[in-house]
C-alpha cells in the first residue's frame, strides 16, 4: 500500500495524558504497510505539552508540533492541522486516546472498499464498544443535543461528537478550507459541510472508552455548543458558505 498516512492530535494542557497516547499511536502506526505521519497542534497551551512533544520527537521520527498561539479552540487548530498535513488520508483524533489508534482499519475499510470519502468513529452505532462510560448527566445531555442536531442538521448520524475521523485528502482539503467555528461545535459544521457538497460519510463503530479528565464542563460547553450549532445551521440556510459544484475527485493509491 502506498498511502501516506496523516495523524492530527489537537492538545491544549496535555503534558499529563499526551506521552502514552503518542508512543501508542507510534507503535502501532510502525507495524502497518503504510507510511505515516504525526501532527500534534498545540492550541496555546499554558502548562509543558510542547515541551513535552518536542521531547518526544527525538525519539518519534514522524511527529512533528504544530504551534497555534494564543489558545483559540480545538476546531481552530484540527483546521490548521489538517490543511498543514500532506498525506492522502488524514485522521483526527483526540490527545486522551479515548478511542484507539487500532480502531482506524474499521475506518480505513469504508474508504478503500465502501467508497466513502469520510469515515467516523461512533460510540452509538451497533456494535459500539464503550468500556469506560462517561457520567449519567452526560449521556443524558448527549442523547438530547443530538435529537436536536438530527432535527436540524445532521439527519441520520447517530454520534456527531466522537473524537475519530478519517477524510481523504481531497474531503479534508475541501472541507476543512471552509470551516468558521472554531470550538467545540466544528465537528458539526465539518460533517455538514461534507454532505453539503457531497461528500460520502460513513458513520463505524469504535470502541471508546470515557477518561474521567476530560476537559468537557456539561452547562459551560452545552450551552457553547447549542450556539455554535445555531449559527451553523443559519449559515447554511442563509447560503454564506462558498461550496464547490461537486466534491473533488478521491485519490487514494492501491
Amino acid at each position: 500500500m502506498s498511502v501516506h498516512l496523516s495523524v492530527v492530535i489537537p492538545a491544549y494542557n496535555e503534558a499529563q495524558r499526551i506521552t502514552p497516547t503518542l508512543r501508542s499511536v507510534h507503535a502501532w502506526l510502525s507495524t502497518q504497510p503504510f507510511s505515516s505521519e504525526i501532527l500534534v497542534v498545540d492550541d496555546g497551551s499554558r502548562d509543558e505539552t510542547r515541551a513535552v512533544v518536542n521531547t518526544l520527537a527525538k525519539e518519534i521520527p514522524n511527529l512533528a508540533l504544530i504551534e497555534s498561539n494564543p489558545n483559540r479552540g480545538k476546531g481552530y487548530v484540527v483546521r490548521l492541522g489538517m490543511l498543514t498535513a500532506r498525506g492522502q488520508l488524514r485522521l483526527f483524533m483526540d490527545a486522551d486516546n479515548s478511542t484507539p489508534i487500532s480502531e482506524l482499519p474499521k475506518l480505513l475499510a469504508r474508504l478503500e472498499n465502501g467508497g466513502f470519502d469520510v469515515a467516523i468513529g461512533s460510540r452509538r452505532a451497533p456494535g459500539a464498544n464503550q468500556s469506560i462510560k462517561p457520567p449519567w448527566y452526560r449521556r443524558a445531555w448527549s442523547r438530547i443535543a443530538n435529537r436536536v442536531v438530527q432535527a436540524g442538521l445532521l439527519e441520520g448520524i447517530r454520534d456527531t461528537q466522537c473524537g475519530f475521523k478519517l477524510f481523504t485528502a481531497a474531503a479534508a482539503e475541501t472541507v476543512f478550507s471552509r470551516t468558521r467555528t472554531a470550538g467545540w461545535g466544528f465537528d458539526l459544521e465539518v460533517l455538514a459541510l461534507a454532505r453539503k457538497i457531497g461528500f460520502g460519510i460513513a458513520e463505524v463503530a469504535v470502541e471508546w472508552q470515557d477518561d474521567r479528565r476530560t476537559k468537557i464542563n456539561p452547562i459551560r460547553d452545552a450551552i457553547r455548543i447549542t450556539g455554535e450549532f445555531l449559527k451553523i445551521r443559519r449559515a447554511f440556510r442563509r447560503g454564506e458558505y462558498d461550496l464547490p459544484a461537486r466534491p473533488a475527485p478521491r485519490l487514494i493509491a492501491a
